[in-house]
């Protein structure tokens, strides 16, 4: 009996929720229409009418616009393949509003400029192609021109980002400072030296495995003496320097003299750079990998070990 009852617009509105300007509105979109009227006219709805129109309040509420909501109820679409897409179209949303909220934490915790702010907007909007761009912009700053062997492709792998599909705010916010670094000039040229380096040490070796890497090498040799309190300037050091040159002699095919005890202090010189060991913390985050091993400690400690051995600039070289 129930089944058959007509309800007012009125109690359709209290039902639903819906506004009764927006309940006569549907039947022109072909959407929920009145089982009939009433004696005096006014229109009136079956319990059908009324669950339709919950789903309509459901579709609407998940964001479908009408066109979507329409073939949804006259099963033009179906309501699985249109959920699938509409799940894929608020991921790009999400994406994005995540991309927002990292410019503005990055904006409050760094105390940007209103220049600074605009380039974090503008590298937050760019697509995934817009990414590889950027990315590979850099690259190609830091290792265009010095071969394509696949010692080179795999430095080139080891610096590139890849942001997940769906990342978390932490990685957003690392992108976002790892492009801005990478478009510094100053920043590319520090970088694109030691690839020079390393593009010279595989054209002496052919196809064989390049020396080393100095870092790696830095981080074996000074670590110990670091954590036994050996310090930089002491006698101790001695044997330990002399190996770090002598790691560079073998590496460059060169003899260990005073010019290439400088040429070394310049290589850790710019090893020791806060924007590179930065470059790659932030890699590390946004690519999911293990954070990297600081090596300023050690590298600082090389430095001022080279430095104080090496005879100053106009005196006679002696060693």
């Amino acid at each position: 009996m129930n089944g058959d009852a007509l309800f007012s617009i009125g109690e359709v509105a209290r039902r639903t929720g819906f506004t009764v300007k927006t309940i006569r509105f549907y039947p022109d979109r072909g959407i929920v229409s009145p089982a009939g009227r009433s004696p005096a006219g006014y229109r009136l709805y079956s319990f059908d009418a009324i669950a339709r129109l919950g789903l309509v309040r459901t579709l609407r509420d998940l964001g479908l616009d009408l066109a979507t909501t329409r073939k949804v109820m006259d099963r033009e679409r179906s309501l699985p393949e249109v959920a699938a897409a509409h799940a894929d179209a608020l991921a790009v949303q999400i994406r994005t509003l995540g991309m927002r909220r990292a410019v503005l934490m990055a904006v409050a915790e760094r105390g940007s400029t209103p220049e600074e702010t605009a380039l974090m907007h503008t590298l937050t909007q760019l697509s995934e192609d817009g990414r590889r761009r950027l990315i590979g912009d850099f690259l190609d700053a830091v290792f265009g021109g010095l071969g394509d062997g696949p010692g080179m492709a795999g430095a080139m792998r080891s610096m590139t980002p890849e942001l997940p599909v769906d990342p978390d705010p932490e990685q957003i916010k690392a992108w976002v400072e790892l492009a801005e670094l990478s478009q510094d000039p100053a920043f590319r040229a520090a970088v694109r030296r030691p690839a020079e380096d390393l593009a010279a040490q595989y054209a002496r070796t052919g196809a064989r495995t390049p020396h080393r890497d100095l870092g790696a090498t830095v981080r074996d040799l000074v670590g110990p003496a670091l954590a036994g309190g050996v310090g930089p300037e002491s006698p101790e050091a001695d044997p330990i320097v002399a190996a770090l040159t002598a790691h560079c002699a073998n590496a460059l095919s060169r003899a260990d003299d005073v010019d290439l005890r400088r040429h070394l202090l310049t290589r850790l010189e710019e090893l020791h750079d806060a924007r590179r060991e930065r470059y790659f913390e932030l890699l590390a985050i946004i690519n999911g990998w293990p954070a990297p091993e600081g090596l300023a400690p050690v590298l600082a400690w090389s430095v001022q070990a080279l430095r104080v051995r090496l005879p100053r600039r106009g005196l006679p070289r002696s060693g």
